[in-house]
């Protein structure tokens, strides 16, 4: 694809989804922000679909969703290390004083990977290659850490009482674990769930959508023993499952290597545990969301890369054209015990637990399974989109269509609108989301369900009067049928 293309169908996905009520800025008539968008009711309705898709598939035996608070105390960030830690590199043009986060401005101008690298490397490539401000061409300052935390002053004015947005949902569960670990009967292994809110104070937010200030978060924290990390009941049914890798030794060649669990646990030395929700994650890809295959694959992150306390640490990369090519949508990282350990350490509140089937005490682990919702949602935007002769649209797999079906009368007489209307409520009452429209010619109402991904739509016409039944139009094919009234909830599920 062109970089104009590129350009085209950023564009394109952009206007549709302004238009429909997908996403839009927020606060658009006071000019907006970058960093922040608003769901409107057809994206919030896919994102409401993909959110309780990933409920049903990953919370499986003894995993629990739980909801805890976005704000929370300054001792939790100082515990965790993102007081001291959580910073990106800034530089600032000289001239316009416009402020750009140092390792995205030298990948943008150089086209290499930058992040993971020192400031002092950074440094180094904007001098040797004389980068300059993209904007006015100006002079750029040293690059120096930010931190992105967003501080919350709790209580009356002048209350020294500081808080912070919390950038991730897993200080949640962390923070949970022995109230919960207790409720559940003390065992081990089990898995706290959160759906919610982080913050993040972002230099200079790109890519619209894709990259917010206020984002939402899909994350479980699987607590086990860590003596357990290389076992798994269900390994027979998985090691043969093959996995798209791309390690850190195959990023020179853009190689990605298909490999078995088995194979990938004893050439590559990951542990069962991690390798069995390796294929849990890509299936959910792959099977559940209809990934084509090629857009896929794990990427491992390099030591320098990956967080000090991540031992593994692969990220799910999808191909997004409009964005320029494969973009990071979530995580799977083993965290060992740095978490419990750094709150028992500041609380000075024990966070060890004794298991008493093994008459030993431990501080468990944790593998953390991470997903950006807002960036799988616009993944899926751009997967999906679909430029054809006569028209563009989404060509989403039916269980996240936010619309399931268009409910359409023919003509408004004749008894046939109050026929559709009929119909679409009884779709309503069985749990089908449907969409009634009358107005325009059939042919542009079936067009305006295709552009928001509708799978199916229904027209009642004149012999839907005389032997009660309807024709049924497939999207994708455009292909149509005679389906009776009566069978109809039924056909369409």
């Amino acid at each position: 694809m062109t970089a104009q293309a590129k350009v085209d169908k950023l564009k394109e996905i952009t206007n549709i989804a302004e238009k429909r009520g997908i996403f839009f800025p927020t606060a658009e008539i006071y000019g907006g922000k970058a960093g922040f968008y608003t769901y409107g009711h057809l994206g919030k309705l896919l994102k409401n679909r993909f959110e309780n898709l990933w409920r049903s598939y990953f919370l499986e035996e003894n995993f629990w969703e739980i909801e805890g608070n976005s704000i929370l105390p300054s001792q939790v960030f100082e515990a965790s290390g993102h007081l001291k830690n959580f910073n990106d590199p800034l530089t600032e043009c000289k001239s316009c004083h416009f402020r750009f986060r140092a390792d995205q401005f030298v990948e943008d101008a150089l086209k290499i990977k930058a992040e993971g690298l020192s400031i002092e490397d950074l440094d180094k490539l904007i001098k040797e290659n004389k980068l300059k401000c993209p904007r006015c061409g100006g002079q750029l300052t040293k690059a120096e850490w930010f931190n992105m935390m967003f501080p919350i002053t709790i209580g009356a004015a002048g209350s020294k009482d500081i808080s912070y947005l919390s950038p991730e949902t897993a200080q949640n569960p962390y923070l949970s674990f022995k109230r919960e670990f207790e409720a559940l009967r003390k065992k081990l292994p089990f898995g706290l769930a959160m759906i919610g809110k982080a913050f993040r104070n972002e230099i200079s937010p790109r890519q619209l959508f894709f990259r917010l200030r206020e984002f939402t978060q899909a994350e479980v924290q699987i607590f086990f023993d860590p003596e357990e990390i290389d076992a798994c009941t269900e390994w027979k049914k998985i090691s043969s499952y093959k996995l798209l890798l791309q390690s850190v030794k195959d990023r020179k060649g853009d190689k990605v290597q298909e490999i078995s669990c088995e194979d990938a646990n004893k050439k590559l030395k990951l542990p069962k545990m991690y390798l069995y929700y390796m294929q849990k994650m890509q299936r959910f890809y792959l099977e559940e969301l209809k990934i084509p295959k090629k857009d896929f694959r794990f990427y491992e992150l390099s030591e320098e890369e990956r967080a000090f306390y991540n031992k593994y640490h692969w990220d799910v990369y999808l191909n997004l054209e409009a964005l320029g090519g494969f973009k990071e949508v979530a995580g799977l990282h083993y965290r060992g015990d740095y978490d419990l350990g750094a709150h028992q350490k500041h609380s000075k509140k024990e966070l060890a637990v004794f298991l008493e089937e093994k008459k030993k005490k431990v501080l468990p682990h944790v593998l953390e399974l991470s997903f950006g919702v807002d960036r799988n949602i616009f993944a899926l935007l751009d997967i999906f989109f679909r430029v054809e002769k006569e028209r563009n649209l989404f060509a989403f797999p039916s269980s996240l269509a936010p619309i399931e079906v268009g409910v359409f009368p023919l003509v408004r007489k004749d008894g046939l609108a109050e026929k559709a209307q009929t119909v679409n409520d009884e779709l309503c009452k069985v749990g089908i989301r449907s969409f009634y429209d009358e107005d325009g010619s059939i042919g542009r109402r079936y067009r305006r369900v295709d552009e928001i991904g509708t799978p199916f739509a229904v027209t009642i016409d004149y012999d839907t009067m005389k032997d009660g039944t309807v024709t049924v139009r497939e999207r994708d094919s455009m292909k149509q049928k005679r389906v009776k009234i009566a069978e109809l909830a039924k056909s369409l599920k």
